[in-house]
């Protein structure tokens, strides 16, 4: 016929004892225990298309949730749903395959694309699943479930637990990377919890050392953030590793233009006298023309703190590259230990295995 068949089902919105969400809450048509909806029949293959996917990732493949990024690893596939669990919980949470076409029809009835915000919190593993089919993704920047025409990789599967190897390690040319390398380096040859028992040296290098990772680590971390918000949804927070982030709003206000907020004020029955002040530059400039001390008009206290005057980078350098030369021997080390390691097990191997051809052959050249 040319056409896909369509079939018009009803999705009972009660959640049965093995299901643990539920994608629909109500109908503008005013359902209100199921909803009427177009299907696309084809997703019985499509069903089948993704069981064989997951089948097919490695026992330790990782995946992680779209929105919150929670790791959870699947244990298990059944004709009709698919058995995940979470790295930090215990129990089998199984996922329907209702369900996932209900996801399916979703995006597939949405102009090709679900809305990730719209996920109950408990649902996001559907999407991160239904992603590994070659027609779906997950586009984190604008936080859609899309179809695609073309197949798609999974972005969200970790298929090494999200531990990169160590032929994937690189030194980055970054000021913080140096800097911290340094701060460590000096935070092993001097005890940082007896801070009154060093010398002065080593506190002002201590200090230096610090300052200089705070003010990098802090550029550093706006230009992740500025990479990062756009990958955040509110109300979301997103976990990995080490931490969860979450986006936020801050509230800054700014005055309008002093004559703008006056005259609004008065027209509201305030008297200018009630909010105009004391501006401190305007009184600064009055100081200049006038026979007055700052004491006369202001109150000082002032308080004495340490300044970094100024960084030997030549030193730095130096030191730094006695550090990356070390790290460097010490990997030599790790890997000619390890090759030693699997040559003495290989021959441990070799000498308790036990060949029994050649024992057949032993014994019957003695007995001759």
């Amino acid at each position: 016929m040319g056409h896909l068949l369509r079939t018009l089902i009803a999705i009972d919105l009660t959640t049965d004892q093995d299901s643990d969400t539920r994608f629909l809450t109500g109908s503008s048509v005013g359902f209100s225990s199921s909803v009427w909806y177009l299907s696309d029949m084809t997703f019985s293959a499509s069903w089948h298309n993704l069981v064989e996917t997951v089948e097919d990732l490695p026992p330790d493949a990782t995946l992680r949730t779209p929105l919150s990024r929670k790791p959870f690893r699947i244990t298990g596939v059944q004709e009709h749903r698919i058995l995940v669990e979470y790295r930090d919980d215990t129990g089998t949470v199984p996922l329907q395959r209702e369900q996932f076409e209900t996801l399916y029809d979703r995006v597939t009835e949405g102009w090709g694309n679900f809305e990730l915000a719209n996920l109950p919190a408990d649902a996001e593993p559907y999407a991160t699943i239904l992603s590994l089919h070659p027609r779906f993704s997950i586009d984190d920047q604008d936080g859609m479930l899309t179809e695609s025409e073309s197949p798609t990789s999974a972005p969200l599967v970790d298929t090494h637990d999200g531990v990169s190897d160590e032929s994937d390690r690189v030194e980055p040319d970054i000021s913080v990377y140096s800097d911290a390398l340094l701060l460590i380096d000096a935070l092993e040859r001097h005890d940082p919890t007896s801070l009154d028992g060093m010398d002065t040296p080593a506190l002002v290098n201590l200090y230096t050392l610090l300052s200089d990772v705070q003010r990098n680590a802090n550029d550093l971390r706006q230009d992740v953030r500025s990479v990062l918000l756009p990958r955040l949804h509110h109300d979301h927070p997103v976990s990995a590793q080490y931490g969860s982030v979450q986006r936020t709003t801050r509230r800054n206000r700014s005055l309008k233009d002093n004559e703008e907020v006056l005259n609004v004020l008065e027209d509201a029955g305030i008297e200018r006298e009630r909010v105009t002040s004391v501006d401190a530059s305007k009184v600064d400039d009055a100081l200049d023309v006038v026979e007055l001390s700052e004491r006369d008009v202001y109150e000082i206290n002032e308080s004495e703190y340490v300044r970094k005057a100024e960084v030997n980078e030549d030193s730095k350098e130096t030191r730094l590259r006695g550090l990356k030369d070390q790290l460097a021997a010490t990997d030599e080390d790790t890997q000619e230990l390890q090759t030693e390691i699997e040559e003495l097990e290989q021959r441990i191997d070799e000498l308790t295995s036990f060949d029994s051809a050649a024992s057949f052959h032993t014994k019957s050249e003695n007995e001759s």
